[in-house]
């Protein structure tokens, strides 16, 4: 316990725990609008208006939602801490983590503001997807933050190597975003009267296959490149592991209706996956170089 009060052994434990909480609260947030509690508390700030909190007449639903707005305190308490800790550090050791965690504090408030404006909206699909991308935007400062946080350990890489491993960011993105418009288009719209995009849940289920098979081949190639040049491999093979598993739930939960379980799961996926391509960003020394 005495090693936590080291300040990287701290800074390490709130870089995970800021990965790690980014990527729960869309967990958390997906269940919220796979169990129709997206309406649960009925307006924002407030639960319902006169009261802040959950009161018994909101149901199940009320609890569902409410308790999902008291998650972003557990978020913000992190960034909070993260920053603190960071502060303490001399100047020279703060580079690369104190934007991050700056960034993850005013995010975190923005991520409060958007989820409001979707509730009084009505669960508008497009404000709902705004929603999720933002927080893939977190995940991926926060998954930087880590990386800083272990030393900004860059791989050795050749130019051919790094061209792929450039491409696989925006293109899992792409799948990402194709991804939240196949959400507003299904039944899971998070409050029964909540209406969809209009789009054909067909049309957008196949347009979001394509660039996730690019994503997966240039994942294969990149670790072909690797194998060659004899670099190391260890992060790309978690990557394909990720995306190969995402790939199998999403083609099990749509032919299967889109069962609650099975979408939570691709959601947890979807949101592993940005942080595992940023990591190859960086240590590929795509975005950042010591």
């Amino acid at each position: 316990m005495r090693d936590f009060f080291v300040g990287v052994n701290r800074m390490k434990f709130y870089a995970w725990a800021s990965v790690v909480s980014q990527i729960l609260i869309v967990v958390t947030g997906g269940l919220v609008r796979l169990t129709g509690s997206g309406l649960g508390c009925p307006t924002w700030p407030e639960c319902q208006p006169g009261s802040l909190t959950n009161v018994p007449e909101l149901g199940i639903h009320g609890i569902i939602e409410f308790s999902n707005r008291l998650l972003t305190f557990v978020l913000l308490l992190i960034s909070i801490l993260t920053f603190v800790t960071v502060f303490s550090f001399a100047k020279a050791q703060r580079k690369g983590l104190f934007w991050t965690s700056f960034v993850l504090g005013l995010g975190i408030v923005a991520q409060a503001v958007i989820g409001g404006v979707s509730v009084l909206t009505g669960l508008n699909s497009y404000i709902v997807g705004t929603h999720f991308l933002v927080s893939a935007a977190l995940i991926t400062v926060a998954t930087i933050l880590l990386w800083y946080t272990y030393g900004k350990k860059v791989l050795p890489a050749n130019k051919s190597l790094k061209n792929v491993t450039a491409v696989l960011y925006p293109v899992g993105i792409i799948t990402v975003i194709i991804g939240v418009l196949v959400t507003g288009s299904g039944p899971h719209a998070g409050d029964a009267k909540t209406p969809r995009n209009g789009i054909s849940p067909d049309f957008i289920s196949h347009l979001h296959s394509y660039p996730a098979y690019l994503t997966l081949g240039l994942v294969l190639l990149q670790m072909f490149l690797a194998f060659r040049s004899n670099a190391k491999v260890t992060s790309s093979l978690w990557l394909l592991v990720a995306l190969i598993v995402q790939a199998i739930i999403g083609i099990w939960q749509t032919r299967t209706g889109l069962p609650i379980e099975l979408v939570t799961a691709h959601l947890l996926g979807a949101s592993t996956l940005v942080s595992l391509l940023t990591w190859q960003q960086v240590s590929r020394g795509i975005w950042i170089t010591k």
